[in-house]
């Protein structure tokens, strides 16, 4: 279906005229070094252009008073002076001749991104517009925006195409308290929104940017602030956010439509946000949002101002919007001690609106910790002393998806079927035959054992990015495959196992393997680090528990552990239903740079057609608002995380947890 991208050259003919401190970082090159980027990596050329237009006044009018809009139309024709005075109105904004134009194309880009994914002309897109939005409210301009994109986009969505529920992910370094204003009393839209905050002391200095401003009236529970307390946030404390609080809440309300207020200033390197998450987190960020909503997801650029890290972040997050595989996770040491603090407060203020926050801790006793740190002195930053390596080239295999399937079933469409291109090594054949056919000369088994081998080997050597194989004995399969990919030095495999399979206990003993076992059967509680089976009381019929375990133990541990391989075996009694197994074949993608091996028994043929479609790229069904998981469930999982948590430290979630940079803070 195509990813679109919305330019227009034109959304850069307009600056600031004046000398202003504050806004003197809003330039047009924010716009030209960003397209300019996705032209040079051949981005641009893959995805599909959208021609850019005009929002209309009824457009404006569905966030913005009439006055204001009258308001703002006078401007192309106000004096220097005149202009000034108009801005003096207003907060950390600026206006020139032709800024009105600007702001009526960049609300039509958002708009005809809407269009174009609600109407199936795309999966997906991104505009680059200027000015930005997030922080404009009703009758006012602000920190750099005029008239409210993204809000303006929720609204038109709902009244154009009916859409029921609107998920808006802000993850720019500042608070967008406009989008805020416009829903806060809404249920039918979640906005979500981490932001520098250090305790009211950074811009926009608003009490309601906490994580104690959850919405109002019928609209209670669907703001959600997190507050970045210190600078220096890191892609660990980004990626605990999303999969401990974000993800979680957005399954359960199961948006129609994605929305991101994608500012790159919370990425390294710029003098607003003076965090340090690397550009490449965005291609995870973005890849984690894309299963949700059928895939219609619409990205809308906010700010960011260092235009090296905001021109590789945009890449990043188109690259993913394209179906490319995301790379490995870099710098994941876990979240700090105030990103967990505020984590831990926002999941505790939500629990009573979001049942699958019901088990959160309660607030912190204590004195938050953060609010003794010595915050950053403005004057004490630059941007220009901040180095950063250039995100690794990301390359999509030539062959999306391969197969290896009995001969009496079909090959999918778009799926390449894998056959031995070459004689395997003879040392290989022995090894096989001796480890795992001693008993026959199993020919059929040997073929089978080989191709997957060569599969392996042709996706370490990224040829082939992913994989899926019909087996007649799974476990058999299984261990082979681990005992292959192990071998090689560098390599680390994640195996998720959806179904009863006992696992022989050398498999994890050099730490070169982590199971993640789904199981219908209790078991005795694992002491190993790197085997954690999880015991669902009603099985794989619990949608709520299953995906609950995915978001808030399989995710963290899988990003963690950063595996080469990733390995998912269902097992022929799993009972799973096709959308949970999609969302969870779509998710794990993220990691090992998407080379996924899927194995499943011979007899799940049904199964085949729905697993391909996740490999090849395709946003899994939606599984439908989510009920409550079963308190008993919730707790046999919080004790596990408790026994974990202090060697995997992205399973941490609670300002007890001592976090990253505990020994720098005691």
């Amino acid at each position: 279906m195509g990813t679109a991208l919305i330019y227009d050259e034109e959304m850069t003919k307009y600056k600031l005229l004046w000398v202003d401190p504050m806004c003197k970082i809003e330039v047009p090159e924010r716009l030209t070094v960003s397209h300019e980027a996705l032209v040079k990596s051949g981005l641009a050329d893959r995805c599909v252009s959208v021609p850019v237009r005009k929002a209309t006044d009824a457009d404006i009018l569905l966030v913005h008073s009439e006055e204001y809009l009258e308001a703002v139309k006078k401007t192309p024709y106000m004096t220097l002076e005149e202009l000034k005075d108009f801005t003096l109105q207003y907060g950390d904004v600026y206006f020139h001749p032709n800024i009105y134009h600007c702001a009526m194309l960049a609300a039509g880009a958002a708009l005809q991104l809407v269009d174009s994914v609600m109407t199936g002309k795309v999966r997906n897109g991104m505009a680059l517009v200027r000015p930005p939005g997030h922080h404009s409210m009703r009758s006012a301009a602000n920190g750099f925006c005029v008239f409210n994109n993204v809000a303006i986009a929720a609204q038109y969505a709902k009244q154009q195409y009916g859409v029921k529920r609107v998920l808006i992910v802000d993850w720019d370094v500042h608070h967008g308290q406009g989008v805020q204003y416009c829903f806060e009393d809404d249920p039918s839209v979640l906005y979500f929104s981490w932001h520098r905050y250090e305790h009211q002391n950074f811009w926009p200095k608003l009490r309601e940017s906490d994580f104690d401003s959850v919405g109002k009236e019928k609209g209670a529970g669907f703001t959600i602030n997190v507050p970045w307390n210190k600078v220096e946030m890191q892609n660990s404390d980004y990626l605990s956010v999303f999969c401990h609080l974000l993800l979680p809440v957005a399954y359960e309300f199961c948006p129609d439509l994605v929305l991101v207020c994608a500012g790159f200033d919370s990425a390294i390197g710029d003098p607003e946000g003076e965090m340090c998450a690397t550009p490449d987190i965005f291609a995870h960020l973005t890849h984690l949002l894309m299963n949700l909503a059928g895939g219609k997801l619409c990205a809308v650029l906010e700010g960011g101002y260092n235009l090296t890290s905001l021109a590789q972040s945009v890449c990043q997050t188109v690259q993913t919007l394209l179906g490319d595989p995301a790379p490995r996770p870099v710098k994941l040491e876990g979240p700090c001690r105030s990103a967990l603090e505020s984590l831990h407060c926002v999941r505790s203020a939500h629990r009573q609106y979001w049942s699958c926050l019901k088990h959160a801790a309660d607030l912190p006793t204590s004195d938050i910790s953060t609010k003794h740190l010595k915050l950053a002195d403005e004057d004490e930053y630059s941007d220009d002393e901040t180095e950063w390596p250039e995100p690794v080239k990301r390359f999509a295999p030539a062959v999306r998806a391969a197969v290896v399937l009995p001969d009496a079933v079909a090959c999918p469409d778009r799926c390449h079927p894998f056959t031995l291109s070459e004689d395997l090594d003879p040392f290989i054949v022995n090894k096989l035959k001796e480890n795992f056919l001693k008993e026959a000369d199993d020919g059929d088994a040997l073929s089978t054992l080989s191709r997957l081998i060569n599969l392996v080997e042709r996706m370490e050597k990224n040829e082939i990015c992913s994989g899926l194989a019909l087996v007649p004995e799974i476990s058999m399969a299984t261990m082979c495959v681990i005992q292959h990919a192990a071998s090689a030095l560098r390599n680390r495999v994640l195996v998720v196992c959806v179904g009863d399979w006992n696992v022989p206990s050398q498999v994890t003993e050099d730490g070169k393997t982590l199971v993640l076992q789904f199981s219908n059967k209790e078991s005795e509680e694992s002491k190993s680090r790197y085997y954690i089976p999880v015991h669902l009381k009603k099985g794989f019929s619990d949608v709520s528990g299953f995906i609950q375990v995915v978001m808030g133990l399989l995710l963290p541990l899988g990003y963690e552990y950063d595996p080469s391989l990733v390995v998912l075996v269902r097992m022929s009694d799993s009972g799973l239903c096709d959308s949970a197994w999609q969302q969870l074949t779509g998710l794990l993608q993220g990691l090992a740079q998407g080379h996924t091996l899927v194995l499943m028994q011979d007899n799940e043929k049904e199964c085949v057609g729905p697993t391909v479609s996740s490999l090849l790229g395709n946003p899994a069904p939606s599984l439908g608002p989510l009920l409550a998981p079963l308190s008993e469930d919730v707790e046999s999982v919080e004790k596990l995380r408790d026994r974990l948590k202090a060697e995997w430290k992205l399973l941490q979630n609670t300002a007890q947890d001592k976090g990253r940079d505990a020994e720098d803070q005691s």
